[in-house]
C-alpha cells in the first residue's frame, strides 16, 4: 500500500474533514496508507511541501495572498477546501443568553497573536459595529497556553477552536457566548494544499477520491459515530464534548459537501484580508488556487 504524508497546521475538531479520510478509513479504500504530522509551533505547514516532507497539507488561501504580497512565487496551489467559514468560539466566564460583541469594548480577551485568527476576529468586529482597538487584548502564546491562561483567570473572554470551548463548559470554567463564524459570514477560510506536481498524480487522484467521500461522511453521519471514530486521536477530550463540538461544526455549515475552492469564497477571503490584513492586490484565482484533480 502507497504511504500518502499529511501534515496539519494545527490539530483539531475543526479539520475533521481531514482526519476522517484516515479514521474512517477512506484512504484505505483507495490503497493509501496515511502518515499524518503536526508542523511545529511558529512554521508552515507549506513548508513540508517545499522540502517534499508531505504530499497534502492543511493550510489556509491566506498563506497563498501574503506570499504575493510579498512578491514570492509558488508552485503550491490549494485545490480543496476544509472549512467556508471561521470556526472560533468565543467564551465567557459565565452564561450570558443577551451577549452582545459590544461588551468586548473594555473586557479582556484572549486573542491569538497574528495571522488569520486575528485577522478574521477583527473583521468579525468590523461588522459587529465595535471598536477593536478598545478591546484589552491579551496574549499568550498558542492554543494551549490560551487554555490554560483563561483557566487561570487572566481574562473575561477566550478565542478558540473547537473542541477547547466545549471542554470548558464541561469542566464548568467557561461558557459560550457566541461563534465568530456567522460574522464573518463564509469565505475561504481553511483548506487544502499541494504542489502542481504533485496534483497532476494519481496518488492525488485517489486523495481526492477519498476526501470527496470524507465530506459526504462529515454532513451525513452523526456528529456521536464521527467523534467515536476519531476519539484515539484526542485522547484528552471527553467524547461527548468531542461529539457536541463536530454537530455544532455540522450545523454552522462549515464542512459543505462540494470540496472546491469556490470563486465566491475566494473573494470573500479577500475582502476580509484587504480590510483587516493589510491586503495590498486582489491576486487572481489561478494565482493562489486551482480545481481539484478529480471532477468535484
Amino acid at each position: 500500500m502507497e504511504t500518502i504524508n499529511i501534515q496539519f497546521t494545527l490539530f483539531s475538531a475543526f479539520y475533521s474533514p481531514l482526519i476522517a479520510v484516515f479514521s474512517g478509513g477512506f484512504l484505505k479504500e483507495e490503497g493509501l496508507d496515511a502518515q499524518w504530522s503536526v508542523a511545529k509551533a511558529g512554521t508552515s505547514a507549506l513548508t513540508s511541501l517545499e522540502d517534499g516532507s508531505a504530499h497534502v497539507v492543511q493550510s489556509a488561501l491566506s498563506q497563498g495572498l501574503t506570499a504575493l504580497d510579498k512578491g514570492e512565487k509558488s508552485n503550491i496551489r490549494h485545490f480543496a477546501q476544509v472549512n467556508e467559514m471561521d470556526g472560533f468560539f468565543l467564551t465567557g466566564k459565565e452564561p450570558d443568553d443577551n451577549f452582545s460583541w459590544s461588551k468586548l469594548e473594555g473586557a479582556r480577551v484572549i486573542l491569538f497573536g497574528g495571522g488569520q485568527p486575528l485577522v478574521m476576529f477583527k473583521y468579525a468586529c468590523h461588522q459587529a459595529e465595535i471598536d477593536f482597538d478598545k478591546i484589552n487584548v491579551i496574549n499568550v502564546g498558542g492554543a494551549a497556553d490560551m487554555d490554560a491562561a483563561f483557566r487561570d483567570g487572566q481574562a473575561d473572554y477566550v478565542q478558540q477552536q473547537g473542541p477547547f470551548p466545549q471542554q470548558l463548559e464541561v469542566d464548568g470554567v467557561g461558557r459560550i457566548v457566541t461563534l465568530v463564524g456567522p460574522k464573518v459570514g463564509p469565505c475561504g477560510f481553511s483548506s487544502l494544499a499541494a504542489t502542481t506536481e504533485w496534483l497532476s498524480t494519481d496518488m492525488a487522484k485517489a486523495f481526492t477520491r477519498a476526501y470527496k467521500k470524507a465530506r459526504v461522511y462529515m454532513n451525513t453521519e452523526s456528529a456521536a459515530e464521527i467523534a467515536r471514530s476519531q476519539q484515539p486521536h484526542f485522547p484528552e477530550i471527553d467524547n461527548k464534548v468531542l461529539s457536541d463540538c463536530i454537530a455544532t461544526y455540522q450545523q454552522l455549515g462549515n464542512w459543505s459537501p462540494h470540496i472546491e475552492i469556490t470563486q465566491q469564497a475566494y473573494e470573500a477571503t479577500l475582502d476580509i484580508y484587504q480590510y483587516a490584513g493589510g491586503l495590498k492586490t486582489r491576486h487572481a484565482y489561478e494565482d493562489v488556487c486551482s480545481k481539484p484533480p478529480v471532477a468535484a
